[in-house]
């Protein structure tokens, strides 16, 4: 049969078979698509479907894209510079391109729909693949012409060869038949200087000037991501792209793309898998704008790294996504080469800065790029001496390039080049100080430097061993950042050299050599510490060093050692308290109270071993306290204030410590409390000398701790030491606090007294809470006094509270140490009872409550039942009394038996896999320690449940 045809005035008539030459064998090609069209319908359905969806979704926005790919391609084929040319000559569009020609391969491809004829080696991107389809986002009629031959796609001649052929449609006309599956040879040639010319007859509706636009606006991204293609003409604009090796960095390319408003500079940089791009502003390389994943051309993945990243990654057919399975993460390998690189003060251009990832691809690269970086040796830093350890030598074309892992490395904000001349020996390595900025500072966290802060630089100098003038020169560098009161305390542990030749901690524990004329002439501090006259600063002043703060003064550790080796020195006696009485107490140390005072009976006692002859505290301890009363007449000349001020004790003490390492805080009883903390304590807080309180006074003691604000706080945390001293051991009418209960904890109510202090608020038993009875500190002592309590018959606790208390002590089971606690000779009952242990049986499956006496059982959470039996040395009811259902009754199911729906939804009970048997009357037979027979309305045997129909006689 003989096939012709045209479209309008766009082409001409296509070959017959037995006419035109068709080099590409399209005749043999379109009798098997219609024969297995016409084998198979599903076939000819599927094809039409799978090309619209690749139309309306996978290549719905990219014909200049896919057709560029395949210019690039052709021009990697033949080795030539890639050239593309769009043209539009009225519903005609034109685009043409240089390289090899179509080959058999490609025509397949193109055919095949499924298939690509790219061989996957010399770089093709796209060759003939599926991504052709993305013609028919805007033609049906098309024809691909090549100098080595030409076809036609045509949907109008593909419908002709289906009802010549007798294949009936793909569908009942709402789905027209594909384009791309059958085509037919032309003679048409390509336009002068192409090798190969796709032309399209636009379809109706296309915007031709608003299509060629949308191309222009591609050139400049198609020249970047195919490198293949040096020139894109679209219309009349033409757009070039020039490489050449930049002249600033080794191993860089400079890619410039100029014809389309001013001209662009990139800086490229290859990898085993990807090409960066950074752009240039002014010769300047700034961070890209937030893009996409290009591999090669633009995908859907969003992305918002600092370069552009073209990539080599297995995509999905439709190249927006990248194929699952993949791992965008590889693609950093080599970044922080692209950084090295760079000149010294652009490489942080190349850091990621914090933010949110644009796609999950966008995160996977972000990290991995960061890793790559903080891993890698390229960040500059300061010159160090000969015998530091870098982590890479300088580069041979670049000796002052020293280059450090960024992890390693430490920045010091806004360093200037005096001090960075003076901590090269210091700080190895350090970053350089054109990196220092405040502009730098989010990538170089990102990176995970270390950043120091003055604090951190004042620690470091603890340790240095420098000449005074080396000082004196640091100082004058460091002068410039104090700027504000923080930074001031920041350097308050700077090291500073003594006339002596020692060197000591913090400005503000030295004087300088005029300040001993400023202190009172009566006042003799002969510890002061006087700074090298060559290393005098004047920032020394600023940092607290040009007059000494009494407080500072007392706070000086050269003044504890001399407590240490002579605490009863006279002269020191005399300076101590006549600073002491100007001073804020609570800046002066604890060590203070190492000061012997003359004391009450002419002897001579530390200052913390002391009280005041008025002393409210006097009156609450044992007669035999330890402690003594400071002589009258020390306190008629010092003054009271002075003598608290250094540890001479008027209330309660209170120890403090940071991060304790042990119970060596000389407390009562400290070694059995801290054994039972789960973990160690990050501070410590406690009130002192609480076992020297006489137990007579113990009222009075608490309303002391309570009106006190260092230790109300301390009452109410439960693990803290004090409420756990105070719950153990402080006694009120012979019970201690563990044994009272705060009126509003119900839970041991009619079990445990309340409190029987009177005139306490409510907030004041709220701060003691943390010394009384709670559920959450079920310890030894609770439980015995619980266990006493459940015992006497005196007292009469609701049912309820009995139950929850079996349940508490059940739980606490597993923390306790059974061999200390004597199982009780007497229970509480469910009945609410005082029974004999011998009689009592504890409840562990709820049924047998409803068969056995409450005055036998002893009733928990099921779930601790065995525990609490193990506390109370009780058999188990399910272990001593054996039931038996008396009579058959009616075996029915959970689903089907209406009553069991009921059931069910009543008590929310899950599926239920045992039988249901209902029963007129549910009777149980009880032998063993109970034996009796009763009626009741459930009971539970293995997996089979019985209930007694409802309105039935019991």
């Amino acid at each position: 049969m003989s096939e012709t045809g045209a479209v309008g005035d766009t082409f001409g008539p296509v070959g017959t078979d037995a006419g035109t030459a068709d080099p590409f064998g399209t005749a043999d090609l379109r009798a098997a698509v219609l024969a297995a069209w016409r084998d198979s319908p599903t076939r000819l359905r599927e094809d039409a479907a799978t090309e619209a969806d690749l139309v309306r979704a996978g290549y719905r926005d990219r014909l200049l894209t896919e057709l560029a790919q395949n210019a690039a391609d052709a021009a990697v084929k033949a080795g030539v510079p890639g050239r593309l040319t769009v043209r539009c000559t009225g519903r005609t569009l034109s685009v043409a391109n240089t390289g090899a020609p179509l080959d058999i391969a490609g025509v397949h491809a193109l055919t095949a729909l499924r298939a690509s004829g790219k061989s996957g080696s010399g770089g093709e991107t796209g060759r003939f693949g599926v991504g052709f389809t993305a013609v028919l986002t805007v033609s049906d009629e098309l024809e691909f012409r090549s100098t080595s031959g030409s076809l036609r796609f045509s949907r109008e001649l593909t419908g002709a060869a289906l009802r010549a052929s007798g294949v009936p449609g793909p569908g009942d006309g709402d789905v027209p038949p594909p384009v791309l599956r059958l085509a037919w040879p032309v003679t048409a040639a390509p336009a002068a200087g192409a090798d190969t010319e796709i032309v399209l007859s636009l379809r109706a509706g296309i915007d031709s000037a608003a299509l060629l636009e949308s191309m222009r606006a591609e050139a400049v991204d198609l020249l970047l991501e195919l490198p293949a293609l040096r020139e894109v003409r679209i219309g009349d604009e033409v757009v070039r792209a020039e490489t050449r090796d930049s002249r600033r960095c080794a191993g860089v390319r400079e890619l410039r793309i100029s014809g389309s408003g001013p001209e662009q500079v990139w800086w490229e940089f290859r990898t085993a898998r990807a090409r960066w791009l950074l752009p240039l502003r002014d010769g300047v390389p700034v961070p890209a704008a937030p893009d996409v994943l290009r591999a090669p051309t633009r995908s859907d993945e969003e992305l918002s790294l600092p370069a552009v990243l073209i990539a080599d990654i297995p995509m999905q057919p439709d190249r927006r996504r990248v194929l699952p399975g993949n791992h965008p993460g590889e693609l950093a390998a080599g970044y922080a080469d692209f950084a090295r690189a760079l000149p010294r003060d652009s490489r942080l251009v190349l850091v990621p800065t914090p933010g949110f990832a644009r796609s999950e691809t966008d995160g996977l690269l972000r990290e991995a790029i960061l890793r790559e970086l903080r891993t890698s040796a390229w960040l500059p830093v300061v010159a160090a001496p000969a015998d530091a350890g870098l982590d890479e030598a300088p580069r041979e074309d670049d000796a002052d390039d020293r280059v450090a892992v960024p992890a390693r490395a430490s920045v010091f904000p806004d360093l200037t080049s005096e001090l960075a001349g003076l901590l090269g020996g210091v700080l190895d390595p350090l970053v350089v100080p054109e990196l220092s900025g405040a502009r730098y500072a989010e990538a170089l966290a990102a990176l995970e430097a270390h950043r120091l802060g003055p604090a951190r630089l004042a620690e470091l100098s603890a340790g240095l061993q420098r000449p005074p003038a080396w000082w004196f020169a640091f100082y004058s560098a460091l002068e410039p950042f104090v700027t504000d009161p923080l930074t001031v305390e920041e350097l308050g542990a700077l090291a500073v050299p003594l006339a002596d030749g020692r060197s000591v901690t913090g400005p503000r524990t030295v004087v300088l050599d005029d300040e001993l004329t400023a202190l009172p002439a009566a006042v003799p501090v002969h510890w002061a510490r006087l700074v090298h006259p060559d290393a005098s600063h004047p920032l020394l002043a600023r940092l607290g060093a040009q007059r000494a703060r009494i407080a500072d003064l007392l706070s000086d550790p050269a003044l504890q050692a001399e407590l240490t080796e002579h605490p009863d020195d006279p002269e020191t006696i005399e300076a101590v308290l006549r600073l002491a009485v100007a001073a804020d107490p609570a800046d002066l140390p604890d060590w203070l109270g190492l000061l012997e005072l003359p004391d009450s009976s002419g002897g001579a006692r530390p200052a913390d071993e002391l009280l005041l002859p008025d002393a409210p505290l006097i009156e609450l301890l044992v007669p035999d306290s330890p402690f003594g009363v400071v002589a009258r007449e020390v306190v008629a000349e010092y003054g009271a204030d002075a003598l608290r001020a250094i540890g001479v004790g008027w209330d309660f003490g209170v120890v403090t410590e940071t991060d304790p390492t042990g119970p060596d805080h000389h407390l009562a009883d400290e070694e059995t409390w801290w054994s039972g903390l789960a973990e160690d304590p990050a501070g410590l807080v406690a009130v002192r000398d609480l076992d020297l309180v006489d137990d007579a006074a113990w009222p009075e003691a608490l309303w002391r701790l309570l009106t006190t604000e260092r230790t109300r706080p301390l009452l109410g945390d439960p693990d803290g030491y004090t409420a756990w001293w105070l719950r153990h051991y402080a006694r009120i009418d012979g019970i201690a606090l563990g044994g009272y209960r705060h009126p509003a904890d119900t839970e041991f109510a009619g079990l445990l007294p309340e409190l029987p202090i009177t005139g306490l608020s409510t907030a004041d038993l709220d701060a003691l809470r943390g010394c009384l009875a709670t559920p959450g500190t079920m310890d030894r002592d609770l439980v015995e006094a619980l266990l006493a309590a459940l015992a006497d018959s005196e007292k009469t606790p609701a049912p309820e509270v009995v139950a929850l208390v079996h349940a508490r002590l059940g739980a606490a089971v597993p923390r306790l140490d059974l061999g200390t606690l004597d199982p009780p000779d007497r229970v509480r009952a469910l009945s609410g009872a005082v029974i004999d242990a011998a009689d009592a049986l504890v409840l562990d499956r709820p049924w047998f409550g409803l068969a056995v006496p409450a005055d036998r059982l002893v009733v928990a959470d099921p779930a601790t039942a065995a525990d609490l039996a193990l506390l109370l040395d009780l058999p188990l009811v399910s272990e001593q009394v054996d039931a038996e259902v008396v009579g058959p009754g009616h075996e029915t199911d959970w689903a089907g038996e209406p009553l069991g729906v009921v059931l069910r939804r009543l008590f929310d009970l899950p599926p239920q896999d045992g039988p249901l048997i209902l029963h007129d009357e549910l009777r149980i037979r009880l032998t063993g320690a109970v034996t009796r027979t009763v009626t009741v309305p459930w009971w539970q045997d293995g997996s089979a449940t019985h209930v007694r129909r409802p309105g039935r006689a019991a």
